[in-house]
């Protein structure tokens, strides 16, 4: 049996921030909770997509697969953000593969309902086209660092990121539990296992950071910084 949804949850979305109570006690019962296992796949690239999904706790990464086997890692995402948002405005094929690189859940709602709700609360496709306004415009960063930066500036850029969205202060500096492993962070910045962990491992020998297992901790914010302009 489906697990229902508090609209509660709704409302502490990141995603849905400002929604009204009646809105999101509207929505409630169209949505459906999925639980993802570590490693577990939400979806595939290519399949055939139909529903929209909200992450609300754990991690998932998108990625995409070349001809030749070479995998591309597109984004990290954490609680609050979205995924499947392509099939809400042109239903089709998954441009990615979903994976949960934590245990995950997530609520997910079809195209049709989220259409017929958009239609009733047309105040939500501004949260949602703000949505996709900011990852369109960290693509566009991302492929820009890709022409523009080299690679130990790309992998300070990534960790900033990544303890943006993930770090904790702690007494010696930020710890960025990313879960990621080191294959994983190199195909995040586009580039060999062995470049991302020679800059990694140059960042710790300067004393920025110390590395830990699928995790990391930032001592010299601004150093990183300046190597990632």
């Amino acid at each position: 049996m489906p697990m229902s949804v508090n609209p509660a949850i709704i409302t502490a979305t990141p995603l849905f921030a400002g929604i009204s109570e009646e809105a999101a006690a509207e929505l409630a019962p169209h949505l459906t909770v999925v639980d993802l296992q570590h490693g577990s796949e939400l979806f595939h690239e290519g399949d055939e997509g139909d529903r929209f999904f909200v992450l609300t706790g754990g991690k998932l990464k998108l990625g995409r697969a070349a001809q030749d086997g070479r995998e591309n890692l597109i984004a990290v995402l954490g609680p609050g953000e979205m995924l499947g948002e392509l099939t809400l405005f042109d239903p089709g094929q998954r441009t990615a593969t979903a994976t949960a690189v934590t245990d995950a859940r997530l609520i997910a709602l079809s195209h049709h309902d989220m259409t017929v709700w958009i239609s009733q609360h047309p105040e939500v496709a501004q949260h949602l086209l703000r949505a996709l306004a900011k990852r369109l415009r960290r693509t566009n960063e991302s492929l820009a660092d890709l022409v523009f930066s080299d690679v130990p500036g790309r992998v300070a850029k990534a960790l900033l990121d990544l303890a943006k969205r993930f770090g904790s202060r702690t007494d010696e500096g930020i710890r960025v539990r990313h879960g990621l492993t080191q294959e994983e962070l190199a195909q995040l910045v586009g580039s060999s296992r062995e470049t991302v962990n020679k800059a990694l491992a140059d960042f710790a020998g300067r004393g920025w950071l110390r590395l830990e297992n699928r995790g990391v901790v930032l001592f010299d914010i601004g150093r990183l910084e300046r190597r990632a302009r």
